[in-house]
């Protein structure tokens, strides 16, 4: 129920910001998108994209795993792209990781480098939003002092609900496999060691993590002067990084809710207008999904080629570099790994259709 429940959460926050103040800012926010927004969007999205993908061959290739560059691209691209139309949000790095994972023989460690490469710029994001919180604490006393009652009650009861499905359903698989469990966990610390911790990976990861994350500013900023605001860089700053961090809540609807109903809330609080931060906030959703674009392109191209017609899928798997048994075994076995890959991209597949009809319908 939890993926309904986060959405129904989105588009309550949504309805309740156009309750409040109107549907003015969202008709201003796309109104006021021009050809030079656009422009901007495209640019900054390349580099944060490219610092990114960077990232990513960084932890692929530390754990082993090929990762051509124009693959990744593409690949991230295209995740870029499904997180901003699907409801879920995360349905492209799934798609990714699992692609990935398909093409080298090692769906396991395919997707725990995604998981590691996204951790690695949420850690980056939430340094920066407590640094922030250090300096000024009276920002956030000020946002909560107008937080919704009904909204912040209804957050903690679907949390609340969240959590006690997930230790729930926790205790009934670590009391069937507790084994197979606890051997999932040493795999995953001994790659987070190898492929984020290690001495010669972190110093990179941060850096990559750092210059993406000053792009995602940039595109901020380019939002609110294209919302109407001259407010100064240094009084912005603090609400951009804290919009950032509230995007990483998992109640969104493609990257929207939680970050309109924060906005509105914070320029209304320290005196630059809540229509203002609501109109900041659609525009940085419409050029956000700007960005994304080439990676329809790329979807596109590849459902006109033919699925699995990449350059990764074309090389080499090393055995050593698959330590879970099942998957070892399944290397050994000619063509075996192919077909487990096969029904997992088909299964994903399926996933996707599911989404992309499900985020027509909310729409």
């Amino acid at each position: 129920m939890w993926p309904w429940l986060r959405m129904l959460l989105a588009v309550a926050i949504l309805g309740a910001l156009v309750w409040r103040l109107g549907t003015g800012a969202f008709v201003d926010g796309l109104r006021l998108v021009d050809a030079r927004a656009v422009l901007a969007a495209l640019v900054i999205g390349l580099l944060t994209t490219v610092f990114s993908v960077w990232r990513w061959c960084l932890v692929a290739r530390r754990l082993g795993l090929p990762l051509p560059v124009r693959t990744a691209m593409a690949d991230y691209y295209q995740a870029l792209f499904l997180n901003a139309v699907l409801p879920a949000g995360v349905l492209g790095d799934a798609h990714r990781a699992v692609r990935h994972g398909q093409n080298v023989g090692d769906l396991g460690r395919g997707v725990r480098a995604v998981v590691l490469e996204r951790v690695g710029g949420q850690v980056v994001l939430i340094a920066a939003g407590t640094v922030v919180l250090v300096v000024d604490p009276s920002l956030v006393a000020a946002v909560a002092h107008d937080l919704m009652p009904g909204l912040g009650a209804a957050a903690a009861v679907l949390a609340g609900l969240a959590a006690a499905g997930a230790l729930a359903a926790a205790w009934v698989r670590w009391g069937t496999s507790t084994s197979r469990w606890r051997g999932a966990v040493a795999t995953a610390l001994a790659d987070m060691r190898l492929g984020l911790l290690a001495r010669d990976t972190w110093p990179g990861v941060l850096a990559l993590s750092s210059a993406a994350l000053l792009g995602y500013l940039a595109l901020f900023l380019v939002a609110v002067r294209t919302a109407g605001s001259s407010a100064p860089v240094g009084r912005l700053l603090p609400l951009m990084l804290l919009a950032l961090m509230v995007m990483a809540l998992p109640v969104n609807v493609g990257g929207w809710g939680p970050r309109e109903a924060f906005l509105a809330m914070a320029f209304g609080a320290v005196g630059l207008g809540a229509q203002q931060g609501l109109t900041a906030g659609v525009v940085y959703g419409v050029l956000a999904f700007v960005a994304s674009l080439p990676g329809a392109a790329v979807l596109i191209l590849r459902r006109v080629a033919g699925p699995g017609r990449t350059a990764a899928a074309k090389e080499p798997v090393p055995v050593a570099v698959v330590r879970e048994p099942a998957l070892a075994a399944a290397v050994r076995v000619p063509g075996l790994a192919a077909e487990r890959g096969q029904v997992t991209a088909e299964r994903l597949d399926q996933t996707l259709e599911y989404g992309l009809a499900l985020g027509g319908r909310s729409q």
